[in-house]
């Protein structure tokens, strides 16, 4: 039901197929966010023509509303979206690190303060993946602990061993509900923070329970890219080769180059989205704001080779024209572009390993992304 095969590889670069009940991706892949069962502004059909082919959508928030048993009686999250390929629903972890004036944390999970309504709300292990089943997702995560500072010896510590241990209640909880049998894959998170010892011993305690994949978690929550590419070395190489890997929360150009050079092979962020609906486009000249007045008269599409919906049709005028009048539209455009251009790079980084040509392609996206926008 599950399956992953490495295909091809440039040093620890590799490119592979993840086979999921509901389709199969291939590797590198970047994941859209759809946080509440949605990609703000995006038709699914829209997003399978961009070339999505799988989505992340968040327990904590389904949770919240409208309630992961009404998703469940109204056939889980597959067709309560009208999405027909995989997904993997994040466990609330992350929340746990996000949310920290509105949670606290002991033993048996974490309490949060609603953002729906301010009532209190209970995650513990066994509820996430309770609340997992329900969504009916192909790819659930455990929970974890992810620390609030990742410098912080101490609290990552106490968060990295209580990560370890909860892990091994959703594994238990996993399993006694029929495994990968289930239809369900349980994913394991690395955390460790900074610290390179720790990342190491994070990878022994969750491997060990050989899992069907395995994510590092605790990156990109405000540690330099120094401190975040050298948590990423310590903990992927020691990964096992026969499953995927899933670095959580980064989406950068230089980011993805970064960690696929380093055996990563899927990706989540709400980059393209949130940058679409600030105005922002990925190119392969750069990121451009569309809202700066050296648009407003400009006829090209935003890319001369880009096949999305708003290269296709609209020119960089027309898009500064929409963007500059709170015309919704602007965001839609800019979000299909965005994701567009993810899909995009992530099969010409495809083809760059199976070519050995990594280090080409990353001088062309160090020259368009290593400066500020247009």
């Amino acid at each position: 039901m599950f399956a992953f095969e490495v295909r091809e590889r440039a040093a620890r670069a590799r490119t592979g197929v993840f086979h999921t009940p509901h389709g199969s991706v291939e590797t590198p892949m970047f994941m859209p966010v759809a946080t509440r069962a949605s990609v703000r502004g995006v038709h699914p059909e829209a997003l399978g023509r961009v070339g999505a082919r799988i989505l992340l959508a968040n327990t904590y928030h389904l949770a919240l509303r409208p309630g992961s048993a009404l998703v469940r009686e109204l056939g889980g999250l597959h067709r309560f979206m009208g999405w027909d390929g995989p997904m993997l629903t994040d466990s609330g972890g992350y929340q746990v690190f996000s949310l920290e004036p509105l949670r606290t944390v002991d033993e048996g999970g974490a309490t949060f303060r609603s953002v729906v309504d301010g009532a209190n709300v209970r995650f513990t292990p066994e509820i996430v993946m309770q609340t997992q089943r329900e969504l009916g997702a192909d790819v659930v995560m455990a929970f974890d602990h992810c620390p609030s500072d990742p410098t912080n010896r101490e609290g990552v510590t106490s968060a990295t061993e209580r990560t370890h241990r909860w892990l091994a209640r959703c594994v238990r909880d996993w399993r006694d509900a029929g495994g990968e049998a289930s239809g369900q894959a349980l994913f394991g998170i690395v955390q460790g923070g900074t610290f390179e010892d720790l990342r190491r011993a994070s990878v022994q305690a969750v491997t060990e329970h050989d899992l069907p994949g395995y994510a590092i978690g605790g990156v990109s929550v405000g540690e330099d890219r120094t401190a975040m590419l050298a948590a990423v070395e310590a903990a992927a190489p020691f990964l096992p080769e026969a499953r995927p890997r899933y670095l959580m929360g980064v989406g950068l150009p230089l980011d993805f180059l970064d960690a696929v050079e380093r055996g990563i092979d899927l990706f989540d962020c709400v980059t393209p989205t949130r940058h679409g609906r600030h105005h922002q486009a990925f190119t392969w000249r750069g990121r451009i704001n569309l809202r700066n007045q050296v648009w407003q008269r400009d006829p090209a599409p935003l890319e001369e080779d880009c096949d999305c919906p708003a290269c296709s049709r609209f020119s960089r005028a027309y898009l500064r024209h929409l963007s500059l009048s709170g015309e919704m539209l602007a965001g839609v455009l800019l979000t299909l572009h965005n994701l567009r251009f993810f899909f995009r790079l992530m099969q010409e980084i495809r083809t760059a390993i199976r070519e050995n040509s990594l280090a080409a392609l990353r001088s062309r996206v160090e020259r368009a992304h290593a400066r500020a926008s247009e």
